[in-house]
């Protein structure tokens, strides 16, 4: 056996295969088709990558309005019990009102439900318009329709104060609606 160039003993060692052009077509056309594979995975992967990223920014989001949600309506519950003694208040005031010999009283009673209001407002609380208004079932409550000389779903009786904590109701106004003149 000569040792030309063309021989290749593959038994002895440090001998080298020389693949055929065929051989190599096929590597490049494998090789061409792992890496197309590789960028879909790729650019599959970014595009799931781009996904959670904007999953988390979303959920950061909602996140922050939920906490500032909670801390701006957390008052909530003691303005709804407080909306109680407001209301007593009041009667107190109007029966005072109707009773001459105690003025002073009268007087004390208006300052402290004043004063009452006058924190409400300051916590965001403030008192639903409804008298003259056109009724609105998300701010007030009708608890009875009659004949009036205003027009249709007018407001025409306040039975009891509605009240909303910044944009939310806390408590709707009780009213009596108009259903137009009578005829």
């Amino acid at each position: 056996m000569t040792n030309e160039p063309s021989d290749i003993d593959i038994d002895q060692p440090g001998s080298q295969v020389q693949p055929s052009d065929e051989q190599l077509d096929a590597a490049a056309a494998t090789d061409s088709n792992v890496i197309e594979s590789l960028r879909e995975q790729l650019a599959e992967a970014e595009k799931k990558a781009l996904l959670h990223q904007a999953d988390m920014e979303n959920f950061r989001r909602r996140k922050s309005r939920e906490t500032e949600d909670l801390v701006r309506y957390a008052t909530m519950p003691l303005i709804t019990s407080l909306l109680d003694v407001v209301d007593n208040l009041d009667r107190a005031i109007e029966a005072a009102g109707s009773n001459q010999g105690n003025s002073g009283l009268h007087e004390g009673v208006d300052l402290v439900a004043t004063q009452l209001n006058t924190v409400l407002q300051n916590a965001g609380c403030k008192k639903i318009e409804a008298l003259g208004q056109p009724f609105d079932p998300n701010l007030h409550e009708a608890i009875q329709m009659q004949p009036s000389d205003q027009p249709v779903n007018i407001v025409i009786n306040e039975v009891q104060t509605g009240y909303q904590l910044h944009d939310r109701v806390v408590r709707p106004a009780k009213v009596i609606i108009s259903t137009g003149p009578a005829g």
